[in-house]
């Protein structure tokens, strides 16, 4: 960086902002930084390890006082905090409103307090809706989002609140991003149609990626771009699975047939991701360093004792699939969301 910046980072305890506050410190750059997070004791354990070099703001994004008193003094906000539900866990009203309202409430409270910041804001390929027919993705595709996900609706009117705003500001689309131990096993795997096309990034590189875009504002600003891992991060979620399970010792990836969904998920491949690394030259991982860490964090003794009961353990999974409880049921509406026109 080539001057001091004073940077707000929102969604400070999530993924990709530990991995960036992390790379802050290695970098000895931490004293420029400050968090708006909730007040809990789960976050305070994760913002534990940065000691007094981080200025923390207990607050809530929802409430436009704590975010006010946080921004205030910043010449950049990083705004990552995003609620993202699952198919079965789902609160619309909740997520509308840390998503939609928590990001009106960055935008005024910039407007009024710190006109002059540069905001940068995590957006989603989710907003491009289901891609399965079409999987190769623009940023100049239009902003969608899905029916039947609220997540992905919420992206697309966070953006539009940013984009019709008085600030500076560029908005980044991140694609399927990966880490090693922050995605939990649970039914949503089997949402996503095994023919899917990700193009991945890890949280590493996403990370790297907003560090590296406090030292190019010009460049970005009044933008849009696509973040994602390019060309050698692409893989189809048939083969990403089959390396996962592999890496678990979980053997083939054989389920039911309709066990994993047809249609209604969003992913595709970027086509012009190399776009941000251009300006950015953020990445460093490829699908082959990504599931290289991913298998050398499974205990090598863990991954051989997991064999015998690999199949059990996939007997399991496979009572979390929506599709097939749907198909099981005959329940013609899901099955119809999730398959599309089949005999059932």
């Amino acid at each position: 960086m080539t001057d001091k910046q004073n940077v707000l980072l929102t969604g400070g305890t999530g993924a990709i902002g530990l991995q960036l506050l992390k790379q802050m410190k290695s970098e000895n750059r931490l004293d420029q930084m400050s968090v708006l997070v909730r007040d809990s004791k789960t976050n305070r354990k994760k913002l534990k390890q940065f000691g007094d070099e981080l200025t923390v703001h207990y607050g809530d994004i929802t409430n436009i006082d704590s975010v006010k008193k946080a921004v205030k003094g910043q010449d950049v906000v990083i705004h990552l905090a995003a609620l993202i539900p699952t198919v079965e866990d789902s609160n619309d009203e909740l997520v509308t409103r840390v998503n939609v309202g928590g990001t009106e409430n960055v935008v005024r409270s910039l407007e009024s307090e710190c006109p002059n910041a540069f905001l940068l804001f995590s957006s989603s390929v989710a907003i491009y809706g289901d891609r399965i027919k079409g999987p190769d993705i623009k940023v100049t595709d239009p902003p969608k989002g899905l029916d039947h996900d609220n997540y992905s609706r919420t992206k697309v009117d966070a953006e539009a609140i940013i984009t019709s705003s008085k600030l500076n500001w560029s908005i980044f689309r991140l694609s399927a991003i990966m880490g090693i131990g922050n995605h939990k096993v649970s039914g949503i795997m089997f949402d996503v149609p095994l023919e899917t096309k990700f193009e991945i990034a890890t949280v590493k590189d996403t990370a790297n990626g907003f560090i590296c875009a406090l030292d190019k504002r010009d460049e970005l600003n009044h933008k849009i771009f696509n973040l994602a891992g390019g060309k050698q991060c692409q893989i189809t979620y048939q083969e990403f699975m089959t390396k996962a399970f592999n890496s678990f010792g979980m053997g083939k990836v054989n389920f039911h047939e309709f066990a994993f969904a047809r249609q209604n998920f969003h992913c595709g491949y970027y086509q012009d991701s190399d776009d941000l690394e251009d300006i950015l030259h953020f990445r460093s991982d490829t699908i082959e360093t990504y599931f290289k860490r991913f298998r050398a964090s499974v205990p090598g003794i863990q991954r051989i004792a997991i064999i015998p009961f690999a199949a059990i353990t996939k007997m399991y999974l496979q009572t979390l699939s929506a599709p097939l409880k749907a198909y099981k049921k005959g329940d013609l509406e899901k099955i119809k969301f999730f398959f599309g026109n089949i005999d059932a």
